[in-house]
């Protein structure tokens, strides 16, 4: 797919590394665990004209859902990533990907600087980023992901509430002991409801066969991510025995073009969940796409609990025409009382949100909000 050439290099004046503390409206569980709050790192990277864009780190507290962590992002970017940025020549995107390849790993912290400067770039053009990217305006098809419930009756009425707010598709996590109950009392409830089921890694071979009943006597659309990351022969012995009517999808285990590569050559999914802050970026995020689509994989977004923030550049990034299938891009309220942007992201027609159409992603935080939830502020100036 042919994209837009880079901007030219951004000299940059200042970066800004924020952490946030802003709480759920309701506590998340799933297989890793309960959260209650999400810690946020925003980035801010200043232009030497005034311009700003903005990146937002996906890393959770503590290593549960990755090797990566909030306090372990930190140190990777103030000591090794954003000096990376302090090229009197300018830098790129690109450019940034290529230096920031002499450390390993570390996918988090690299996209929360990819995404920044993608957001800068866009901005100096006075273009929405989903143009710069090559998408194009169009409503975006989402839905709702459900964390375990206490028992199946809590997960119906949870399940009940989010149709009743206009979410077109619900995907249920699930583990080892709440999965079949509770997913069978939700198709009971609402027989005609768009199911999907994500396990974040928590099933073994030896339950390939449940998986395979449950996706069956439940009419799912998509089992996402049941086995562990490394596990692809697992995930390609339970595609083989889902119905046709299912796919699978990979989450965890894609990080990569390569890793994209074995896992179609070992017809291990159906379907891709690309989540550009856990891939290194929108970069890495649009060349998975273009992968994928050429094999004729449906891709969509999944979402980290991200702030109006790293809500605008998923929304953007799922304008792309390979974003098939709806994304994990609920509204704003899905997640926090008060998001850091104003007016938030609401759900609209046909369980959809809208891309915004200024600038760059299109929406900057409120100051007072960034004031109140503060917890850590660091700023590195370039010459």
């Amino acid at each position: 797919m042919r994209r837009p050439r880079e901007t030219a290099p951004l000299r940059l004046r200042r970066a800004t590394l924020h952490r946030l503390h802003l709480p759920l409206v309701r506590p998340f569980t799933t297989s890793f665990g309960t959260e209650k709050a999400r810690e946020v790192l925003l980035l801010e990277l200043e232009e030497a004209g005034g311009e700003i864009g903005y990146g937002e780190c996906v890393a959770q507290r503590d290593p549960l859902y990755s090797s990566e962590m909030v306090d372990g992002a930190i140190l990777v970017l103030r000591r090794y990533l954003l000096p990376l940025l302090g090229d009197r020549d300018g830098v790129t995107p690109e450019g940034f990907r290529r230096r920031a390849q002499a450390y390993r790993g570390h996918p988090m912290a690299k996209a929360t600087v990819e995404m920044a400067l993608q957001d800068l770039g866009a901005r100096r053009l006075s273009r929405p980023l989903y143009e710069v990217l090559g998408g194009r305006y169009r409503r975006v098809p989402v839905g709702v992901s459900v964390g375990i419930q206490r028992d199946p009756p809590s997960l119906v009425e949870t399940v009940r509430g989010y149709l009743q707010d206009g979410y077109g598709r619900v995907k249920l996590k699930v583990e080892p002991g709440r999965d079949s109950d509770y997913v069978r009392a939700v198709r009971k409830a609402f027989p005609q409801a768009r199911l999907w089921i994500d396990a974040n890694q928590a099933y073994g071979k030896g339950q390939v066969g449940l998986l395979a009943r449950l996706a069956r006597s439940a009419s799912l659309e998509l089992v996402e991510q049941p086995f562990p990351e490394d596990r692809l022969d697992w995930h390609a012995l339970l595609s083989q025995r889902l119905p046709r009517s299912s796919r699978l999808c990979l989450d965890e285990s894609v990080v990569t073009l390569g890793d994209l590569d074995v896992a179609l050559a070992m017809r291990a999914l159906r379907s891709l969940n690309i989540k550009p802050g856990r891939v290194g970026g929108l970069g890495p995020a649009c060349e998975l796409h273009d992968r994928a689509s050429a094999h004729r994989v449906p891709v969509w977004c999944g979402g980290m609990l991200e702030t109006g923030i790293g809500r605008a550049h998923n929304v953007s990034l799922a304008t792309l025409p390979g974003f098939l299938l709806p994304s994990d891009l609920s509204a704003s309220a899905r997640y926090f009382q008060e998001d850091l942007i104003d007016p938030p992201f609401t759900l609209g027609p046909e369980s959809s949100l809208e891309p915004r159409r200024g600038p760059g992603i299109g929406v900057e935080p409120v100051e007072a909000r960034l004031g109140k939830l503060r917890r850590g502020r660091w700023e590195l100036s370039f010459p």
